[in-house]
């Protein structure tokens, strides 16, 4: 694994979105100098040019100029598990590290919280609830489920966990076969037999639009579809088109296109759940993901690996 090379008694400049984070990560050690910058006012100047860490804010994308203005940049550190806006986009010889772990109590519970109101009818009882009316009516079980995970990272895990009670028929699926989990190439042979299909992948060019047409076509008629993962891994037409006919339903925490702009049919989907990608946000997902940068930053100035480092794909 990577290390950052320092000389013993030479400072470590780090850009951070916050004032908090700066003061969390100047306690980690003397040696380190925080700088608050919102790359939208420019490239750094000054000390803060000088940085060899840079922490995104969420949703920072990389402005021109911005990283020019930082030759001694070696490592871009994220505050989020996903880093599909960063992989491709840094220099050569600059580190890519994501916060694996800090998002994912809060992601599964949101996983387990769209599964269960989904199956239970919950959205439709609190419309009934808002127009006063007692509609009665038997909804689906969660228990007993076929339930199939794209997905088997540290997220997949925690929601496979969690579903420990629920009696379910559980499937993970990666790109790669190993024990306890299929291979993305059987999902063809898998989804026909699915009550509820969960994404949890990351983005890459395989995971880019893998929920198209023929995909959502092999799911059987009523099952579920989730997504935590991001909008970009479905095709929003061709899901459109299986909610509009009734046939699936589904629970997003993301879009393509997001944010999801006023007027979109996704809106008045039937039998979609939706949020606003909430799924982390959480207290405790800030301190979990200013604890993995802190971490890190110790592993930086001890001249340990790097940990959560991101493949280049």
């Amino acid at each position: 694994m990577p290390t950052l090379d320092l000389r013993s008694d030479e400072p470590l400049h780090v850009l951070v979105p916050s004032t908090a984070l700066a003061a969390a990560a100047e306690a980690v050690s003397p040696r380190v100098r925080a700088h608050r910058v919102t790359p939208t006012d420019g490239p750094p100047a000054g000390e803060a040019a000088q940085a060899q860490v840079w922490v995104p804010g969420g949703g920072t994308a990389i402005p021109p100029g911005f990283l020019e203005a930082l030759p001694r940049l070696r490592l871009v550190q994220l505050l989020s598990a996903g880093a599909e806006r960063f992989v491709g986009r840094l220099p050569e010889g600059v580190v890519l590290c994501n916060a694996r772990g800090a998002h994912t109590p809060a992601t599964a519970e949101w996983v387990m919280t769209a599964m269960l109101a989904a199956q239970r009818g919950i959205p439709f009882f609190v419309r009934e609830q808002d127009a006063g009316r007692w509609s009665f009516g038997t909804q689906r079980s969660l228990v007993g489920a076929r339930v199939l995970v794209v997905g088997a990272g540290d997220i997949a895990q925690a929601v496979g966990a969690m579903l420990t009670g629920f009696d379910v028929e559980l499937t993970h699926v990666a790109r790669t076969a190993r024990a306890g989990v299929r291979s993305t190439a059987e999902l063809p042979d898998l989804l026909p037999h699915a009550d509820v299909v969960v994404l949890l992948v990351p983005v890459t060019p395989e995971t880019v639009g893998m929920v198209d047409a023929a995909f959502l076509a092999a799911m059987p008629d009523g099952a579920l579809l989730v997504n935590a993962a991001r909008g970009v891994v479905v095709d929003t037409d061709a899901l459109l088109a299986e909610l509009t006919s009734g046939r699936l339903r589904a629970a997003l925490d993301v879009t393509d296109p997001e944010p999801l702009p006023e007027g979109h049919p996704l809106w008045s989907a039937p039998g979609l759940l939706l949020t606003p990608h909430v799924a982390g946000a959480i207290p405790d997902t800030d301190e979990r993901a200013a604890a993995a940068v802190t971490d890190q930053l110790a592993r930086v100035l001890a001249g340990e690996p790097l940990v959560n480092v991101v493949d280049r794909y």
